[in-house]
């Protein structure tokens, strides 16, 4: 147990997924899904600091945009980017800031269709610091060949990292902390909420 307080951000993990949904929703259906990035926003979330619902880990991917596909605005998430989505010491002490002093509730892995990062993995060995990503990856997918169930073995893969921190344990414990794994299926546009 940890003996420090948790501000909440007000949003409990079942409702910040009911807006991912409800988003994603708007995004799929009207091509042009807008969330609020008014100068009032701009100038409210400047003063008064932020407040986001829901924490996304998402890939780098050019055609993944969280914020985009969710008909987020300003101060709405706080995402995490990075090739294939994988889960190391800064990813977790942005999730464990985030949870921890902005009170979020939920952790979404967003992981996606054709991804690059997981074809490598499955494909062959890169050279360089691309290696550190595929190499998580290729542990997380083990010998699977087909995309889609790799990435989401992936960002499931992702989810128990970070349910690994204490500090995560602690708030799904005391606060009702949700870590999900998602899938965006960038064709569509739809993302689907995995099983865990």
């Amino acid at each position: 147990m940890t003996h420090h307080h948790h501000p909440s951000c007000g949003v409990t993990a079942s409702e910040a997924l009911a807006r991912l949904k409800a988003g994603n929703r708007l995004y799929v259906e009207q091509a042009i899904a807008h969330g609020d990035v008014s100068d009032e926003r701009r100038h409210e979330t400047a003063l008064k600091g932020q407040k986001p619902y829901a924490i996304v880990l998402a890939c780098s991917d050019s055609r993944s945009i969280p914020e985009t596909v969710f008909a987020a605005g300003i101060g709405d998430l706080f995402v995490i980017r990075v090739a294939g989505n994988v889960v190391d010491d800064h990813q977790l002490g942005s999730i464990e800031y985030a949870a921890e002093h902005l009170g979020v509730r939920l952790v979404v892995v967003l992981g996606h269709t054709h991804c690059g990062a997981v074809r490598a993995a499955i494909e062959h060995d890169p050279d360089g610091y691309v290696k550190t990503i595929t190499d998580e990856v290729k542990a997380a997918i083990g010998d699977e060949t087909n995309d889609a169930k790799a990435a989401a073995l992936n960002a499931k893969a992702a989810v128990a990292v970070i349910e690994s921190s204490l500090e995560i344990r602690d708030l799904e414990t005391d606060e009702g902390l949700k870590v999900l794994p998602a899938i965006l299926d960038i064709e569509t546009g739809k993302v689907d909420f995995l099983a865990v």
